[in-house]
């Protein structure tokens, strides 16, 4: 099942998770303009997962409803591509890459095998959107909502360390 979500122009408020035929999927609430954090929550309105920055750290802890950590996601250097690793507790490392220009992205476990895939599916000026497409068994849907929302952060805090 693919899933769409989206970040607001503010990363405030809450925004609706839906699946390919725009039935709903759960909630994203983006919980301040102040912070990165993220909760997301089932199509019933159960807390499914949270994301956010580690205290003076850039990389974006995913934690399941019970506050136990789902996995770490961070940044890692590429000339020609972007490339981040999301390392979970027990399940193994997954790395996610995209060429350098493209909106498209893979998941791909420690065998290489491809287990998502997602794309950016906004503007240029919008606020991040996106299409999950989610193959994988031991990673969640939710929990990746939340891995992608932290990649959307921080490729913003990049941005915004680059402008300043």
């Amino acid at each position: 099942m693919k899933l769409y979500f989206r970040d607001n122009f503010f990363s405030a408020g809450v925004t609706e998770i839906v699946d390919e035929v725009h039935n709903p999927a759960g909630e994203l609430n983006l919980k301040s303009a102040f912070n990165s954090a993220v909760d997301v929550y089932d199509p019933d309105g159960k807390l499914a997962c949270k994301g956010a920055f580690r205290f003076f750290s850039s990389r974006w802890e995913v934690r399941d409803a019970r506050e136990e950590t789902l996995g770490v996601l961070r940044a890692r250097m590429s000339f020609f591509r972007k490339k981040f690793t999301y390392d979970t507790e027990g399940r193994g490392s997954y790395e996610i890459t995209s060429p350098a220009f493209s909106r498209e992205y893979e998941v791909r476990d420690s065998h290489g095998r491809i287990v998502a895939e997602f794309q950016r599916v906004n503007g240029w000026f919008e606020s991040g959107a996106y299409c999950l497409d989610n193959r994988s068994d031991r990673l969640g849907d939710y929990e990746l909502v939340c891995v992608i929302m932290g990649m959307n952060n921080l490729h913003k805090s990049a941005m915004t360390a680059a402008v300043t």
